[in-house]
C-alpha cells in the first residue's frame, strides 16, 4: 500500500499512521478489519480536499473606499449620477455617464464605500428637483434658476459659486431634516445593494473641513443602516479640527455600540498639517490624541486621482520610484505656495518613520497605519483602469480637449491643476475571509490590505523569524506565512537569540496589466540618535538582470508603442517570490517594513486618450506608467 504525502503548504496534515499500523495488525493474524466509525472519529482522519477547514483569508477583495455621487454638494453641481447608479456600475453593470457615454467596468469590484461629503448632505439632488423648502430660501431659488438656465458659463460659475460657499461657519442652506432624509436614503439603497458573498456596500461619508489645508477623513461603519441611522454625518459646521470627529466617532462607539473607523487621504495637499507632531491648534501631541487617533484611523488612502502620497523624492532620495503622480506645488486650493520643510509631514513613509519617534516619546504610535487606494472620483464612477480612466469629476468626460482641461484653478496659475495631471488611481486590496461587511471591515482594522494605483495584482507580505527560501517554492505562500508569522499590518516582537527578521513576499500580475519588474522592501528604523532612516532593498526582480556597483537594479526597460497606446509583455515576469533576510537589522531599533511592487512600463491613461481622439500632447505630459502596490507595514518593536 502506498502513502502519498501533500506539503504542508497547502494546509494538509495526513494522520494516516494510525490507521496503517493497526491495518498491518490486522493483517498479520489474517482478518483485515475496518475501522468503527467511532474509531475513525478519534484518530480524526484528514479531509481529501487542501481547501477544506482553511482559517485565513485566502482571497483579496477589490473595491473603493471614496467615492462621489450627484448626492455630494461640490459633485452635484456637475454630476447627475445618484447613489443607485453608482453601485451598480460597480457590480458590473453598464450605465450612462452625465454627458451620454456608455461606461463599464472591465471587471466588476468586490465592494464600494460611497463616501458623499457630509456637508449639505443630499443637497444638489433636493435642489435640482425643485425642493420647496430648498427654493424656499433666497439663495436656493437663485441657484436653481441658474442651474436650470441651460447657459453653460452660468452654470459653471453657479457651481463654483456653491463649491465656494462650503468654507463658512454655518451651511448657506440649512435644514437638518433634509440631510436626515438624504441620509437614511442613502443607509437603506446601502443595505439593500449589499448581498454577503457577493458584494459589499458599506456605509460612508467624506467628513470635508473644507480649507486649503487638506485634512479630509472617509468615515466607514461595519454595521447596517439600523446602526449608522443613529446619526447624520459629521460635518465642518460641527467642527472643522479632526479631533473632535475623534471624539464623536469615539463617543458612537463607546456609548452607541458602533463599530467605525476614519480613513484620511491626500496628505500631499495638506501643506504640512496631515501627519505632524502637534495638534490642529498647534500644541504638543499628547498620548490621548495619539491613542485616538491610532484607534480610530487603522488606515491612510495612499494613492489616488488627486496624487500618489507614498513618499517624495526630497524626501527619498536615494530611492528612484519616488517620484510618481506628485502633486506638490501648493495646498488643495492653491491659496499658498508649498515649501520644502512641510513635506516630511505630509507622505505617508516619512509619517511611519515621525509614528516611531512619537512611540518613544509618548508610549503610543498614531501612525501605525496600514495602506490602500482609493480613487476620490466624482463621477460616481470608480474607473481608475488607463484605458477606461473617467477622470476627477463630470465637468468633463473623455473628449479630445479633456487632458488640458482645468481640474482645479488656483489664485496663481502656477498652482493650476490640468486635466493631464490627474492620476488613474487607486484601489483598495483587503484580504478577508469573506465578502461581507464584517470580514472587510474586520480586515481593515487589523491593517491585513494594499493599495494599488490601479491594477488589481495579487501581493502577499509576512513576516517572521524563521522563513526559509523553501517558503517561496510552495504554491501556497500563505500556509507558510500565516504558520511562521504575521501578515501585512501585523506586528514582530521578542527576536530570538541572534536572529534577524525574514519576510515571505509575492506578487502575482493583473492579468489585465503589465507583467513585474520587480519587488522591493522598504524599510524605515530609528537609529541609536533618536533619529529617523529609511533603506529600499530590492529583493527580487524580471529578466536576470545583476545591480551595479551602486547596488542599483538596472531598469527594466520598455515596450510602450506610445502612438498606439499598447505594451508588450515580452519584458518582466507574471509572478515574483522570495523570502528576504533584513541584512542591516539592530534588536534594539523600532522598525517597519512594506513592499513595494513595481509593474514593467506600460501605457499611461494620457496616451490612450491620445491615441483615440489623434490629438498631439505638450511634451510635458507622460505617456507611460508604471504602476505599482503598496502593502501595509509590518512592525518590529525591541523588548522592553
Amino acid at each position: 500500500m502506498t502513502v502519498r504525502s501533500i506539503s504542508m503548504s497547502f494546509g494538509v496534515v495526513l494522520l494516516a499512521s494510525a490507521a496503517l499500523a493497526a491495518e498491518r495488525g490486522a493483517a498479520e493474524e489474517g482478518v483485515i478489519q475496518l475501522p468503527t466509525k467511532e474509531g475513525v472519529a478519534e484518530i480524526a482522519p484528514p479531509q481529501f480536499s487542501p481547501y477544506a477547514g482553511r482559517d485565513f483569508p485566502t482571497k483579496v477583495y477589490w473595491g473603493d473606499t471614496h467615492l462621489h455621487t450627484a448626492v455630494s454638494v461640490d459633485a452635484g453641481t456637475m454630476n447627475r449620477i445618484g447613489q443607485e447608479d453608482a453601485y451598480r456600475f460597480a457590480r458590473g453593470e453598464e450605465i450612462t455617464t452625465t454627458h451620454g457615454l456608455r461606461a463599464k467596468l472591465s471587471r466588476p469590484l468586490d465592494f464600494l464605500v460611497i463616501a458623499d461629503h457630509a456637508e449639505m448632505y443630499g443637497l444638489m439632488p433636493q435642489l435640482l428637483s425643485g425642493n420647496q423648502e430648498v427654493l424656499s430660501t433666497e439663495i436656493g431659488k437663485r441657484w436653481y434658476g441658474q442651474l436650470t438656465s441651460g447657459d453653460n458659463d452660468a452654470v459653471f460659475a453657479t457651481a463654483m459659486e456653491i463649491v465656494g460657499s462650503l468654507s463658512g461657519d454655518e451651511p448657506p442652506i440649512k435644514s437638518d431634516k433634509a440631510v436626515r432624509d438624504a441620509w437614511q436614503s442613502y443607509t437603506a439603497l446601502a443595505d439593500k445593494y449589499d448581498e454577503p458573498g457577493r458584494f459589499t456596500a458599506l456605509i460612508g461619508y467624506e467628513w470635508t473641513a473644507i480649507g486649503g489645508d487638506n485634512l479630509h477623513r472617509n468615515v466607514i461603519f461595519r454595521g447596517d443602516a439600523n446602526v449608522a441611522n443613529r446619526i447624520v454625518p459629521f460635518s465642518q459646521y460641527d467642527s472643522k479640527n479632526p479631533e473632535d470627529l475623534w471624539k464623536h466617532l469615539d463617543a458612537l462607539k463607546n456609548d452607541g455600540g458602533a463599530e467605525v473607523l476614519a480613513i484620511p487621504h491626500n496628505g500631499n495637499l495638506s501643506n504640512g498639517r496631515m501627519f505632524t507632531v502637534e495638534t490642529f491648534n498647534g500644541k504638543p501631541l499628547t498620548k490621548e490624541i495619539a491613542a485616538m487617533r491610532a484607534g480610530l484611523e487603522p488606515l491612510v488612502e495612499v494613492t489616488q486621482i488627486k496624487g500618489d502620497g507614498e513618499t517624495h523624492p526630497f524626501l527619498s532620495p536615494n530611492d528612484e520610484f519616488a517620484d510618481y503622480e506628485t502633486w506638490d506645488k501648493s495646498n488643495l486650493n492653491g491659496t499658498e505656495a508649498k515649501t520644502k520643510d512641510m513635506l516630511q509631514w505630509e507622505y505617508a513613509r516619512e509619517a511611519l518613520k515621525t509614528g516611531l519617534k512619537l512611540e518613544d516619546e509618548l508610549g503610543v504610535n498614531p501612525y501605525k497605519f496600514g495602506m490602500i487606494g482609493s480613487t476620490d472620483a466624482h463621477t460616481s464612477m470608480a474607473a481608475v483602469e488607463e484605458e477606461n480612466f473617467f477622470g476627477k469629476h463630470s465637468g468633463v468626460e473623455p473628449e479630445p480637449h479633456r487632458w488640458e482641461h482645468v481640474v482645479i484653478e488656483a489664485p496663481d496659475p502656477e498652482f493650476t491643476i490640468k486635466g493631464w495631471q490627474q492620476a488613474a488611481g487607486g484601489y483598495a486590496g483587503v484580504w478577508a475571509t469573506d465578502n461581507t461587511r464584517e470580514a472587510i471591515f474586520d480586515a481593515m482594522k487589523r491593517k491585513e490590505t494594499y493599495a494599488t494605483t490601479g491594477p488589481r495584482m495579487t501581493v502577499r507580505f509576512f513576516g517572521g523569524w524563521d522563513f526559509d527560501d523553501a517558503d517561496a517554492k510552495t504554491r501556497l505562500p500563505a500556509a507558510a506565512g500565516y504558520a511562521k508569522g504575521v501578515p501585512m499590518g501585523g506586528d514582530l516582537s521578542q527576536v530570538p537569540e541572534g536572529k534577524s527578521p525574514t519576510f515571505l513576499v509575492a506578487a502575482a500580475k493583473d492579468p489585465y496589466s503589465g507583467n513585474l519588474d520587480r519587488i522591493q522592501v522598504v524599510k524605515g528604523w530609528m537609529n541609536a540618535d533618536g533619529e529617523t532612516e529609511e533603506k529600499v532593498y530590492d529583493v527580487v526582480w524580471s529578466d536576470d538582470r545583476k545591480p551595479g556597483p551602486d547596488g542599483k537594479l538596472p531598469p527594466v526597460g520598455n515596450t510602450v508603442d506610445v502612438e498606439n497606446a499598447t505594451w508588450s509583455n515580452a519584458i518582466g515576469e507574471p509572478e515574483l517570490i522570495a523570502v528576504w533576510e533584513d541584512p542591516d537589522f539592530d534588536p534594539e531599533q523600532r522598525a517597519f517594513y512594506y513592499a513595494r511592487v513595481i509593474e514593467i512600463p506600460t501605457p499611461r491613461w494620457t496616451a490612450y486618450e491620445a491615441k483615440r481622439f489623434d490629438v498631439k500632447m505638450t511634451d510635458d505630459v507622460p505617456m507611460t506608467t508604471q504602476e505599482r502596490a503598496y502593502t501595509s507595514p509590518i512592525w518590529y518593536t525591541p523588548k522592553g
